[in-house]
């Protein structure tokens, strides 16, 4: 039985060691890493998170600048993990819009990664709903077979550093334009995973999944059985590892709950999909 968690955030030392110089050049950065809940996790640390967890898999990427070098530097980190761990499923992270995002993605995809992501609209100057700056690059991943993994929020509740602004209806758009391209919206999508029971929209979100990353923050039990409910195989267990955990979820949901989130049953086909 696979059993995979499919938002883990790893840093290369590099990226830790220069935390603040690089929080100088990178407001986004600067503003996740400032939060009294941020931590930063090393690919050994992961790889004792999934082992202690029992887990079969862990998707695995670093974090999505500005700067394509840095995202680069996470990329060539990520690739040496897996290649040493192959419990690690890596996924890119590149700045869509800049020069050389595609050679990138490229690049990553010979190596073996699966997906791209976890991009930040926000955070890299990109909005999700305007076709003319997604068609170039998700028609890319589209055509070279990979997945996306894009951050989302909900669009009530309090404010928090990295929330963002990429909404269930920006999010709709961005699958409406793209229906051929899988996606996995963290964060239950900020709340697409509804759209699911309304027809008309229903058969725009083929393609998209969602991931529970935090959701230990934000939603009580009822949300993640409603989703489970109305989005059934299209809810994936993610933790946002190092900021949550496996256990966490546990004690906040239950043991029933999280079994159900788990159980990779539910989501064969987008595991099919990443070849697993």
């Amino acid at each position: 039985m696979i059993l995979v968690d499919v938002h883990v955030h790893v840093y290369p030392p590099e990226v830790v060691r220069g935390a603040e110089e690089i929080g100088r050049r990178e407001g986004y950065f600067a503003l996740l890493t400032s939060s009294s809940v941020h931590r930063f996790a090393s690919a050994e640390e992961v790889v004792s998170y999934v082992r202690s967890s029992s887990l079969s898999r862990a998707f695995v990427f670093g974090f999505a600048f500005r700067d394509q070098g840095l995202c680069r530097l996470c990329n060539d980190y990520v690739a040496q993990a897996a290649s040493l761990h192959p419990e690690l499923v890596p996924l890119a992270v590149v700045n869509p819009l800049a020069r050389g995002a595609l050679a990138e993605i490229e690049r990553c995809r010979e190596m073996g990664f699966r997906g791209v992501g976890e991009l930040f609209p926000d955070g890299q100057g990109f909005d999700v709903s305007d076709l003319r700056q997604t068609f170039r690059w998700a028609g890319a991943l589209e055509e070279m077979g990979m997945f996306l993994l894009l951050h989302a929020s909900e669009p009530a509740g309090h404010s928090y550093p990295g929330k963002g602004s990429t909404t269930p209806d920006k999010a709709f758009a961005f699958a409406k334009n793209h229906p051929g391209l899988t996606v996995v919206w963290a964060h239950l999508g900020g709340g697409l995973f509804l759209y699911e029971g309304m027809p008309e929209a229903r058969r725009f979100l083929g393609r998209s999944y969602y991931d529970t990353a935090a959701s230990v923050f934000l939603y009580d039990g009822e949300v993640l059985e409603s989703a489970l409910r109305l989005a059934p195989g299209k809810v994936l267990f993610g933790s946002d590892f190092p900021i949550a955990d496996l256990g966490r979820f546990r004690s906040r949901y239950g043991e029933g709950l999280l079994r159900e989130l788990l159980d990779p049953s539910r989501a064969g086909t987008f595991l099919a999909s990443a070849g697993l």
